[in-house]
């Protein structure tokens, strides 16, 4: 038994996470690719069997009100809310993160004033923010200027009304400071909306501590809510009377079934709803959230913190010196639950650690991306991962 095998199996014995595993369907692999899809809660299957066999094929229509179709997104929302650090009452579960970011920063720019016609995105995000800024700039008549979120400081003025910023970069797995550059997106009158997809479930947020105005996450990476399972969207309580949706649904009416003409939008989070709710996917998001009971968001990021640490010791003892390059801070401010990992041969290698049962993803062009998901990565995955990798770039 090598130092570092030894090492993780101390590791893991003194893992205070560690019976969470359990509550996880997992096999042989080491999966490392939480980042992209969440492992399988182990009592999802019976939940969906019985909203399937039961409140739809037995109760039908009648589920709406007694199995409480009609207010899941609000109540898993508040079942998120604490994991983001939100009070109840600011978070409406559905739609995909796309559309959320569409009514979270069109919304923002209607509520900044009409001085304001400006937004700032972020120019190292996910393709699809930029895409959706884009649409939201046209629509609202404002320029759209793409700045890197360091930046941002320097980028704000007068004209600003809203910055769209990514927490935790999909590709290196940087960790941007949420808390001052929310305050500076504040000091310049402009509004603030964060995209969660990389940080919710794998470290601390603070949405409310930090005066965020609004933010979007998805639920199928380190929620574990399944594939496509649907969105969140956060709006900051004191500025839910003002939130305009460009997607005014009657799901969102103040009177759903009333059927009137005239749109009246609802009060406090539903004003974020739009169309009839993804009962089944929503349901199973629901069921997987119940693997957070007990668990605290500070312990998760201990966790994550020494997965990470533990896997770049990992990789600098197991892989051939200048064969990959970390593009993940070594500092734990500014580090989210991945790893990236530069590499010329990517996809070939990450082809290669598939086959021998290592799973992480490729990005294009050159680089491995790993996820650490504290709730069932082990520090013996960590070590194995490495040390897979290793072999297969000496190969």
């Amino acid at each position: 038994m090598s130092e570092l095998t030894a090492r993780a199996e101390k590791l893991d014995a003194a893992d205070d996470l560690a019976a969470v595993r359990s509550r996880f369907a997992l096999d042989d692999v080491t999966y490392l690719d939480g980042n992209s899809l969440g492992a399988l809660p182990a009592h999802v299957p019976a939940r969906l069997d019985d909203v399937i066999r039961r409140e739809w094929g037995e109760l039908r229509i009648r589920s709406w009100t007694e199995s409480g179709w009609w207010t899941a997104p609000e109540r898993i929302g508040d079942r998120i809310a604490p994991l983001v650090g939100a009070a109840p009452g600011q978070i409406v579960v559905g739609d995909s993160t796309s559309v959320n970011v569409f009514k979270a920063l069109v919304a923002a720019v209607r509520m900044a004033g009409e001085d304001r016609d400006e937004i700032l995105v972020d120019a190292t995000t996910f393709p699809t923010d930029g895409y959706i800024a884009e649409s939201a700039a046209r629509l609202t008549g404002s320029t759209l200027r793409a700045v890197t979120p360091a930046e941002v400081p320097g980028a704000l003025g007068g004209r600003t009304a809203a910055v769209l910023l990514n927490q935790v970069d999909y590709r290196t797995g940087r960790l941007h400071d949420l808390p001052s550059l929310t305050a500076a997106i504040h000091a310049s009158g402009a509004l603030a909306v964060w995209d969660l997809c990389h940080s919710a479930g794998a470290l601390e947020v603070g949405l409310d501590e930090h005066g965020v105005d609004l933010a979007v996450g998805c639920t199928y990476k380190y929620l574990n809510g399944g594939p496509g399972s649907p969105a969140f969207l956060y709006v900051r309580q004191d500025l839910q009377p003002r939130f305009d949706s460009p997607l005014p649904g009657w799901n969102s009416h103040a009177e759903p079934f009333g059927m009137r003409s005239a749109y009246e939008p609802a009060a406090g989070a539903p004003r974020g709803r739009v169309g009839t709710p993804d009962i089944l996917s929503m349901l199973a998001l629901e069921a997987a959230l119940e693997v957070w009971e007990d668990v605290s968001v500070p312990a998760v990021r201990a966790k994550s913190l020494a997965l990470t640490d533990f896997f770049l010791e990992c990789v600098t003892a197991y892989v051939p010196p200048g064969r990959v390059e970390s593009l993940t801070p070594v500092r734990h401010e500014e580090r989210g639950s991945q790893i990236a990992l530069r590499c010329d041969d990517a996809g070939e290698v990450m082809r290669r650690l598939i086959e021998r049962g290592v799973v992480g993803d490729f990005r294009h062009p050159d680089v491995l991306r790993f996820g650490f998901t504290p709730l069932y990565v082990s520090f013996a995955d960590v070590e194995r991962a490495a040390r897979v990798l290793g072999d297969v770039l000496m190969a």
